[in-house]
């Protein structure tokens, strides 16, 4: 976290000094974004040959992938490279330059045109985001991602490219239109939906996180109930089996909201790119971690799916 902000005051104080214009960082951005994409599509290209080279098993458990899926998928779950774990480091790399990116786009456009409500807000909700993603960090070791997915295409062009370059693209309308909004009723919504998803993905994450850990805790007063001290079924757990994943989406609705809007033409589509990703990653994650899940835990997952019967959506899904 101290190397990001690090990284983050230098930048930041650099642009305060140099006052670029919006229409030069924007050809900054498209230019360091046509990069990223390009070094996540060589560094896959490494790993893939790397993993080939020394026939590591991977987490899937089928060596028989063909040449695309083992490119896309990865061979090894932790690839380290000088003692550095490189998921961990992709996933640094990926929030702190997302960080950067908005953080310059706000100082920009409040030294050329004057800040205005939506952006303030965009910008305080994703720093919010970023800045308990890092803190937190040791949590995410027991998310699906970091414990069942291994590092290859998907991880690492995601991580250094659409991370990102693509969660903020929901900004655009922000910066284009001076007054991207003036409806008051989504201005107060936005915080609102975002503050909710947050306190779902987080309350979640952190119980099961002091489960793993063996701490005792009870949320919001209540105790702890784990089936077969395995599975629990209390708290956030007891709402859906990924709850999670619907403060997730909740949260990326909350930043959509700011831009997402039919007054700024045709740019209000692009805030909805972040959430409908969201949607299309979580949903057959869920899918396949319960599979994984039945595998593993075998009479106790259907004991577990007969008392937490939603998946994501409590009542609905």
């Amino acid at each position: 976290l101290s190397v990001t902000y690090l990284h983050l005051t230098i930048e930041c104080t650099l642009l305060f000094w140099l006052k670029p214009r919006l229409d030069t960082l924007g050809e900054l951005y498209v230019s360091a974004a046509v990069m990223a994409c390009f070094l996540g599509l060589l560094a896959s290209l490494v790993l893939y040959l790397k993993g080939n080279w020394t026939e590591h098993v991977c987490a899937h458990g089928n060596r028989e992938m063909n040449v695309v899926e083992r490119f896309y998928l990865g061979w090894e779950m932790n690839p380290r490279l000088a003692g550095v774990d490189i998921k961990m480091w992709l996933y640094q790399v990926g929030g702190s330059r997302l960080l950067i990116n908005i953080l310059l786009a706000c100082i920009a456009q409040s030294a050329q045109e004057g800040m205005n409500v939506a952006m303030v807000i965009y910008t305080l909700e994703f720093t919010w985001f970023l800045t308990d993603y890092f803190f937190f960090e040791h949590v995410h070791l027991y998310t699906y991602d970091l414990f069942a997915e291994n590092v290859g295409f998907k991880l690492v062009w995601g991580c250094l490219f659409f991370f990102p370059f693509v969660y903020c693209i929901g900004m655009l309308p922000l910066l284009v239109n001076p007054q991207p909004t003036s409806n008051t009723i989504i201005l107060c919504m936005s915080p609102i939906v975002f503050l909710l998803g947050w306190v779902l993905s987080r309350g979640a994450n952190l119980q099961k996180y002091h489960f793993k850990q063996g701490r005792k805790s009870s949320v919001l007063g209540i105790r702890e109930e784990a089936i077969g001290d395995k599975l629990l079924v209390s708290g956030f757990w007891s709402l859906s089996q990924h709850i999670n994943y619907l403060g997730e989406v909740l949260m990326a609705t909350g930043l959509a909201l700011l831009g997402g809007y039919p007054r700024n033409g045709w740019l209000w589509v692009l805030p909805w790119i972040y959430p409908l990703y969201y949607i299309g990653l979580l949903f057959p994650r869920q899918s396949a971690d319960a599979e994984r899940c039945h595998k593993k835990y075998g009479k106790l997952w259907e004991e577990y799916i007969r008392r937490v019967p939603w998946r994501i959506i409590p009542g609905l899904y």
